[in-house]
């Protein structure tokens, strides 16, 4: 990935980097400050400083990623490099990416099976890049998860990870336009996974309460794990349920958890995929619907299969629901995100989904 075309500054380009650096984006789309402004010495302090240094960060990539990630930047900063005696790597950058590589290494197969901190930075309009010192603290808005980057875990499902869907979920919601579906709302998440979404709505977009459901006790477990990395008071705006789709289960869970709560919005992400899992999905959001027809659902659907997003649409029209695509075309483009990146290869719709 290039850097922006625009007259940034080094601290904002820096910040760009660092967030896609933080969030454990692939190599290949990272998006390096410009070599000029980078290889002067106070901006190779700027980065260690802010991205490398031990303790610098409260959640930091695995020792793995760092490596990769500063071994691509010492290429990125020696291919600039055309005066020795005038332009040299930072001595800790150097001592940083020696110590990295002393460092024993899991072997792939097993390092995406461990779980690591990811920080999701939310994609603001500008970048609100500060000094240097201050830039060691949370910035706000941020989603910090324990997630494992593998596409299955070891006990077979794939909520361990946050999905594309999932972050253009988010994208969406934070938007000038996609705050109002959540705000002061009751809100439940279907197959919350790593709980990205329903964090984000808890802690950032101003919901009044939400239920983050899975049908993994596995995967629940690791989202409370994740609640409280984030510094929520669990079961207060934000409780993990376990429920599993299907006829007669929503009742169950809602009244093992709660007190006759109306949820105003159910939301799900990536929840399409699976051909098997429409009738199920279709049946648990028509109970939804049919405790309170006021209630709306948006759903996030990474289109993999033309046939079976056609079919879930089909399910959802034949119990008589009405189903609106969301126009909605920021971010479509990789490389003019700013926060919450996902590749664009694959498209992703957004649909409303209400009573008739």
């Amino acid at each position: 990935m290039q850097a922006p075309k625009k007259e940034w500054s080094i601290e904002e380009h820096i910040e760009l980097f660092r967030r896609q650096f933080l969030q454990l984006e692939d190599l290949n789309r990272l998006a390096l400050p410009p070599p000029d402004l980078v290889k002067k010495p106070d901006m190779q302090r700027y980065v260690y400083n802010t991205m490398f240094r031990d303790g610098c960060l409260a959640h930091a990539p695995p020792s793995r990623y760092k490596l990769r990630v500063l071994k691509k930047l010492v290429e990125h900063l020696e291919q600039s490099v055309a005066d020795p005696d005038e332009d040299e790597i930072s001595d800790d950058l150097a001592s940083c990416l020696a110590d990295l590589l002393s460092q024993p290494q899991l072997p792939d197969s097993a390092a995406v099976q461990q779980k690591s901190y990811v920080t999701y930075s939310p994609p603001t309009s500008a970048l609100d890049f500060v000094a240097a010192e201050p830039m060691l603290a949370p910035r706000s808005c941020t989603v910090t998860l324990l997630e494992s980057r593998a596409l299955l875990s070891s006990f077979g499902t794939t909520g361990l990870r946050t999905w594309e869907a999932a972050l253009r979920l988010g994208t969406f919601l934070i938007s000038e336009g996609g705050t109002s579906w959540v705000k002061g709302k009751n809100v439940l998440e279907l197959g919350a996974g790593t709980g990205f979404v329903s964090i984000l709505c808890a802690k950032h977009l101003g919901a009044k309460f939400v239920l983050a459901t899975d049908g993994s006790g596995e995967v629940v477990d690791s989202l409370s794990e994740n609640v409280y990395l984030n510094g929520l008071d669990q079961g207060s705006c934000i409780e993990p349920a376990v429920l599993k789709w299907g006829h007669g289960l929503v009742d169950d869970v809602l009244n093992d958890n709660e007190e006759h709560r109306v949820y105003d919005v159910v939301i799900g992400a990536d929840v399409t995929y699976d051909q098997r899992s429409i009738v199920p999905l279709v049946a648990t959001l028509n109970q939804f619907l049919e405790r309170n027809s006021n209630t709306k659902v948006l759903i996030s659907a990474t289109i993999r299969n033309e046939e079976t997003i056609a079919s879930f649409i089909a399910a959802c029209r034949k119990r008589k629901m009405v189903v609106h695509s969301i126009e909605f075309h920021n971010a479509l483009n990789l490389e003019l995100q700013l926060g919450f990146f996902y590749p664009t290869s694959v498209p992703i719709s957004l649909l409303s989904i209400s009573a008739c």
